[in-house]
């Protein structure tokens, strides 16, 4: 298709506006080109006029996680909270698994039973065909949260001693649509040994073997979403992009992340919060791959990790 002048742009959004089932690939190709600058469609989704109230005092921040095969992580993320739970926020805590993965909702039964002054644990099950999409899970707590901002993460990351009471200091008043860490705290590329846990779940604080390095981050990215409630009740995440609000067979690519940037318009302010950790981890466990996918993305992981090394 040669695109030109704007007649020729309504064939293109006519076939996403319509979406039938035998055009989702094309689908998602088209709003990945328009979510890079490719193709002018931004008046498909035109940004929604809404304005922040500030929030000050003790804040009310929940936390989004989705687990599948990660529960080894979730581990650590969930001990890390309960070791060391804030004191100047109400916390709520938010889970999505699906039953099927058994070993994350027997970890979230665990859980469930340490009460925490501050804190709300949230487990949202839903069937692994909606949790492979994660942007679901997400639209779901962004338009029913009550907080005053939604952290939507990834269950390898880590918020240690002292982060989420230093969010709230910073976010103090604050209006923008979404923030992020300035720095984050990486591990290397860990093997599956490094990161293996026991057969039975249990809640554990980070691993004091691992070693960190400071990285800066320039841009909102996928687990470092900081969105203020306001704004996410009002649009959701990615509510009105069809293709990321479909069922799934297997654990889709977060794509969504840039697009939910690219919806709202920014990259995100970037701010001063300590204790941001993430594991780093070689095998993507959430992904159902073939032997051959799994060598060749290893591999790949391998080498980017020699390319950021040097």
């Amino acid at each position: 298709m040669k695109l030109g002048p704007k007649d020729d742009f309504q064939v293109v959004e006519n076939l996403i506006v319509q979406h039938p089932s035998n055009f989702q690939g094309l689908q998602e190709w088209l709003v990945r080109q328009a979510v890079n600058g490719l193709l002018p469609l931004r008046r498909l989704w035109p940004a929604l006029e809404v304005e922040p109230r500030p929030r000050v005092g003790r804040l009310a921040i929940e936390v989004v996680s989705h687990c599948w095969n990660y529960s080894n992580l979730l581990e650590c993320q969930l001990g890390g909270l309960i070791a060391h739970p804030p004191k100047e926020v109400d916390l709520t805590m938010t889970v999505y698994f699906s039953r099927e993965d058994e070993r994350t909702a027997r970890l979230l039964e665990l859980a469930s039973e340490k009460r925490i002054e501050g804190v709300t644990w949230c487990w949202r099950e839903l069937s692994p065909e909606h949790l492979f999409r994660r942007s679901i899970g997400r639209n779901h707590a962004a338009l029913s949260t009550s907080a005053d901002w939604i952290w939507f993460t990834d269950c390898d990351l880590i918020l240690e001693e002292g982060s989420l009471d230093a969010l709230c200091e910073v976010l103090q008043g604050r209006t923008d649509s979404l923030v992020y860490p300035r720095i984050e705290r990486l591990t290397s590329l860990l093997s599956d040994e490094a990161v293996a846990s026991a057969k039975e779940p249990r809640l554990r604080p980070l691993k004091e073997e691992f070693e960190f390095t400071e990285v800066p981050v320039t841009r909102a990215k996928g687990p470092l979403q900081i969105t203020h409630g306001d704004v996410a009740r009002a649009m959701g995440y990615c509510r009105d992009l069809s293709v990321y609000q479909r069922p799934e067979k297997s654990f889709a690519k977060c794509r969504e992340d840039r697009a939910f940037r690219w919806l709202l318009g920014t990259q995100g302010a970037p701010l001063d919060i300590p204790g941001v950790a993430r594991i780093r981890h070689l095998s993507k466990g959430r992904y159902s791959e073939r032997g051959t996918e799994v060598a060749v993305r290893s591999s790949m992981r391998r080498l980017q990790e020699r390319l950021r090394r040097h």
